[in-house]
């Protein structure tokens, strides 16, 4: 068995590379696990890859790709149910797999925190059974339930409120006091004795079976029929809060005793922990009662109990500061490789896909796993034809860890797979650069699959999000001579009498397709930022420039003067927190492209870019906030946290266009830069004030 290369290793450009390849994958499982409710590898195989990108990014931060799907959460509302906004944004968790991994995660919170060592020795945790199901959001509005919502992308969910209404678990009203306006989280789940039942009535009706308890959940709540959903026992546990609007209690634990005397089931396996030192103890007792309890977990997630902490430590990108999730260990299988297929992506980048005789590994049924390179074919001499060993977590998942040796008497394996040096799409030359681990087709926009996969992109859920235009039509229409460029799509009009006449097209689907476009002639300048498919620029840096720069034009006129090495313009979009010099670099290049500039002004004939949205009631709302010096009452962390919660955009780097700069200890040069600009400056405790007086008037 041969391991993949040790990711210290890897320099720049590899590490460019295979970041790529792993954001590629999480956005395809993406898709399938939460839209499709159709997993194509386990949980624990996808929190692996996820554990490698989260790596791979720590050791080179400035290499993230440009659809990176590790900065999102879940998948984007499936059109077929109606969408409803959370109040507050339903995340997902960081993971560990290990003591040190959560030691390490303490360590995180505590830094964040700045407590000392008597301070984290006594911070307590509440320890919960991880279920395996489908996350709900529950509003409560005067103590009646009101909504019910899936995840969806984590800030917008699909409306499931009748489906829901069918929990014997749910209840209608809540006993007592209640406030007026509440959010209540849990998970929907189906016990392993009904996944059973349930899998034996599809067979019998000649349908596919669920490929686990967790898929067969979310299939049975995302009916469009409810009665289909009341026929189906699914339970619910709740076990946490979005909004609220007013304080119910100071820890956790309280918070979990709230809920059961509001009337809903509440794990009764969570238990509070003193303090940290338990948490392994729990995990392994929770790990041996695992295979006897009634439904499936998938391990144990950990919460800092006191509520106050909580909010201090906020959140980081797609998952809280103040929980983990502790994994458990992966499994394995055995399997056929019966091809091995090369994928042409929107970059150019050849990705070998084993597809495999469907096993099931621990619950999930996986068909495909990603072969990374031609190295890696080479160094495991993996062959179609070949027994192999596929394992659900590690590096890089779903992984094949080697092939089965053949028994005596079997046929002769097939030839070693040639990888191609020439595109499979458009026949240019596949060159591999030195130093890189990844092939690229040269043959750019003039290969069709690099088009294809762009206008894909372009049209994805977290883009434009056009109803609809999905994979098959988006290829469909390209052969048919339809779509060429992004603008194109806003044309399609033209082709309309002649899409009709395509298989599987009639005039009803063509007209909704056609609505489904002119809906989306309007769209915010993140999403259409993120859409342009710009090299390392995913969601959340399109999110970032979007909320900097604020408007279309003066996003386009900024980054034309950024192109002039020194230029203030180029110095600000360098320092923007969470972009830095090299992806200023890749956004220079993408507007020095004449193409580039002729889709964009294509684009912006057919379409109205909306503003980006300030931070709602932010009283520093599109300010630009600098932070310099030593803090002594807060971490440098904690105090860039509270500038953006209240709409300011945190810069490392003094400028005229700087509207506040916060003077901590031996502030140094740009506190005299503020000086000599002018700039408003408060020190730390003025900040702490500031803050304070701020969230009092939020209260209010």
């Amino acid at each position: 068995m041969t391991d993949l290369p040790d990711l210290t290793s890897l320099n720049p450009e590899q590490a460019r590379a295979e970041l790529a390849r792993l954001a590629d994958l999480i956005g395809r499982y993406n898709t399938a696990y939460y839209t499709e409710d159709a997993p194509e590898v386990s949980d624990a195989a996808y929190d692996a890859l996820r554990k490698r990108y989260d790596t791979l990014l720590a050791l080179h931060p400035e290499a993230e790709p440009a659809d990176s799907a590790a900065r999102t959460v879940g998948a984007a509302p499936d059109s077929a149910f109606g969408k409803h906004r959370h109040l507050v944004p339903m995340l997902s968790l960081d993971n560990v797999f290990d003591q040190a991994e959560f030691e390490a995660f303490i360590g995180r919170a505590t830094r964040f925190l700045g407590l000392n060592e008597e301070e984290t020795a006594k911070l307590a945790f509440v320890a919960e059974p991880k279920i395996d199901g489908l996350s709900i959001s529950l509003t409560y509005e005067n103590g009646v339930f009101v909504r019910g919502t899936t995840r969806g992308d984590g800030t917008e969910g699909e409306d499931v409120t009748a489906n829901l209404r069918t929990l014997k678990d749910l209840p209608e009203r809540l006993h007592g006091h209640a406030p007026e306006l509440i959010e209540i989280r849990g998970e929907v789940f189906l016990s392993k004795e009904h996944f059973l039942a349930l899998n034996a009535a599809q067979e019998e009706l000649g349908r596919k079976p669920f490929a686990n308890p967790r898929n067969a959940a979310a299939g049975s709540l995302r009916q469009l029929d409810a009665r289909v959903t009341a026929r189906r026992p699914l339970s619910l546990f709740a076990y946490s809060m979005g909004f609220c609007s007013e304080k119910t209690t100071f820890s956790h634990w309280d918070y979990l005793e709230q809920l059961k005397a509001w009337g809903f089931p509440v794990n009764p396996l969570s238990m509070r922990l003193e303090a940290a030192s338990g948490a392994e103890a729990f995990f392994d007792k929770i790990g041996q009662e695992r295979a006897a309890l009634a439904y499936d977990i998938d391990g144990v997630v950990y919460k800092i109990d006191n509520l106050t902490l909580q909010e201090r430590l906020g959140f980081a990108g797609r998952a809280p500061r103040w929980a983990v999730a502790w994994k458990f260990p992966a499994e394995q299988a055995v399997t056929t490789l019966k091809t091995i297929e090369i994928q042409v992506g929107r970059t150019g980048a050849l990705t070998p896909v084993a597809h495999l005789e469907p096993v099931n590994v621990g619950g999930v049924l996986v068909m495909r796993a990603t072969l990374h390179n031609e190295d890696e074919i080479a160094r495991k001499d993996v062959r179609p034809g070949d027994k192999v060993q596929i394992q659900r977590a590690g590096d890089v998942i779903p992984q094949i860890l080697c092939v089965i040796p053949l028994a005596p008497d079997a046929p002769p394996r097939q030839d070693p797979f040639h990888f191609p040096d020439h595109c499979p799409a458009c026949g240019a030359l596949a060159v591999r650069p030195e130093g890189e681990a990844v092939r690229r087709c040269t043959g750019g926009l003039t290969c069709p699959a690099q088009i294809v996969e762009r206008l894909i992109h372009f049209v994805s859920r977290t883009a434009f999000d056009i109803d609809g235009l999905g994979d098959r039509s988006i290829r469909e229409f390209y052969d048919a001579g339809f779509l060429h460029t992004p603008g194109d799509i806003f044309r399609l009009q033209d082709h309309a009498e002649d899409i009709m006449k395509r298989d599987g097209w009639g005039e009803q689907s063509v007209r909704n397709l056609m609505q489904a476009i002119e809906a989306r002639r309007t769209i915010p300048l993140s999403r259409f930022i993120y859409a342009l498919g710009i090299r390392r620029v995913g969601e959340s840096n399109a999110r970032l420039l979007a909320r900097h720069y604020g408007s279309y034009e003066n996003w386009m006129e900024q980054l034309r003067k950024a192109a002039i090495i020194g230029s203030d313009e180029r110095l600000e979009l360098g320092s923007i927190t969470g972009i830095g010099t090299v992806i200023a670099d890749d956004l220079v290049a993408f507007m020095q492209e004449a193409h580039n500039l002729e889709t964009l002004a294509d684009l912006r004939a057919s379409l109205t870019i909306t503003d980006e949205e300030a931070v709602s009631g932010g009283a520093l709302a599109g300010k630009t906030v600098v932070f310099t010096g030593t803090l002594h009452t807060l971490t440098r962390q904690e105090a860039r946290a509270m500038a953006e919660r209240m709409g300011a955009k945190v810069s490392d780097s003094v400028s005229k266009k700087t509207d506040l700069v916060i003077l901590g200890e031996k502030a140094g040069s740009k506190a005299k830069k503020a000086e000599d600009l002018k700039i408003a400056t408060l020190d730390e405790a003025g900040w702490t004030a500031f803050c304070t007086q701020q969230e009092s008037n939020f209260s209010a």
